[in-house]
């Protein structure tokens, strides 16, 4: 995901100043690996007002290095908004004088909700690697206790989310065909191919050789640094493109070396390593044609939701075929869906930035 600086517009479209709150749940939440914990947290933010009747939620659900933090700032002194605040807001395509929105910090993160530096509350000491392994659809029925129980939310309007959101957006239409009206699933995939598990797994060992993680047992303020920067850097190549590239350094193309590093650099300041390990396995993991043995459209036979799927020309790392064999298969299964490609050379981060044609699409789908 870019963390490419945005100034913060406090006129007229934006939500202005937001805080975050903590859903606190003292249920057992059990995993799909059959792990639980005694209790679990969730931090999130809402903006926009839900209505009487309750029926007015849209679920916001964020990429691999995103949070709960999608819209609005926190201070005035703020250098960026959130990480969506391009189309969240009143008149915004996500328009919060019709909608409220919530977005939460998954299961298993590092901004607030439980995870791999979370505290067991069985030992009185973090989980780090003992935590127990997630899946997409743990985030999934974390984010389900939130909305249904702690907000009283008994059906979404609609369930957004751009790469490892679109696939918890997909999941949500699955687990529950009853409870969303709308499934926005971009720039994602039903089963990640070779090379998106081979880039991850670079990752993951630029971690795990880093002598700073200590087999997952770290302070956060002693982790390890290096390895998640370049972990980071890594990545982050996989969400652009080279045109994007190529635009943006042009004949200074040896200063991506400066961008890279400043990436890393920040990534490490806001991000637990354990908790990247613990997403890049879920990501791996997520399998869409394994929940349908082996045909994707059997997958979506619970389905209600009417779906709208949108691929990126230049992403390359959910390239759009990935995209559109959603869309073909939910129309098998006789579902109510439509694909959209946009032709942008921003790469894989093209659903995050400024895209008139995309603006357009969500305003007419959330009609």
């Amino acid at each position: 995901m870019n963390d490419a600086a945005q100034t913060p517009d406090f006129s007229a479209g934006e939500v202005g100043l937001v805080r975050f709150e903590d859903f606190h749940s003292n249920n057992p939440l059990v995993f799909d690996s059959g792990a639980s914990i005694p209790q679990f947290t969730l931090r999130y933010e809402t903006y926009g007002r839900l209505n009487k009747t309750r029926d007015n939620a849209i679920l916001v659900c964020h990429a691999l290095s995103g949070d709960h933090h999608c819209a609005g700032v926190h201070t005035f002194e703020d250098r960026k908004p959130g990480w969506w605040n391009n189309i969240i807001g009143p008149g915004k395509p996500i328009d919060t004088n019709r909608f409220f929105v919530v977005c939460s910090n998954c299961i298993g993160g590092c901004q607030g909700s439980t995870g791999p530096s979370s505290v067991d509350p069985l030992t009185g000491q973090a989980y780090h690697m003992n935590f127990p392994e997630i899946t997409i659809r743990d985030m999934v029925r974390a984010q389900g206790a939130l909305i249904f129980e702690h907000l009283g939310i008994e059906k979404l309007a609609c369930v957004v989310g751009g790469s490892m959101g679109g696939m918890q957006a997909l999941q949500w239409g699955i687990d529950f065909p009853d409870k969303v009206e709308r499934v926005l699933a971009l720039a994602t995939t039903a089963r990640q191919n070779a090379q998106a598990i081979a880039f991850n797994e670079v990752g993951r060992t630029a971690i795990m050789q880093d002598p700073d993680w200590n087999e997952g047992d770290y302070e956060r303020s002693h982790g390890p640094a290096v390895g998640l920067s370049v972990a980071r850097m890594m990545a982050h190549i996989t969400y652009l493109s080279d045109a994007g590239l190529q635009r943006k350094f042009g004949k200074n193309r040896f200063e991506v070396a400066k961008y890279l590093h400043y990436q890393g650099r920040s990534f490490v300041n806001r991000f637990d390593a354990n908790t990247y390990i613990y997403f890049t396995r879920a990501l791996d993991r997520f399998d869409l044609y394994g929940q349908g043995g082996g045909e994707l459209s059997q997958a979506f036979e619970p389905m209600q939701a009417r779906s709208l799927i949108v691929g990126f020309t230049s992403d390359w790392l959910f390239p759009p075929e990935q995209n559109r064999e959603i869309a073909y298969a939910l129309l098998k299964a006789g579902k109510n869906a439509t694909y959209a490609e946009i032709e942008m050379d921003y790469g894989h981060d093209s659903f995050l930035v400024s895209a008139p044609e995309l603006y357009e699409l969500v305003r007419a789908f959330l009609k």
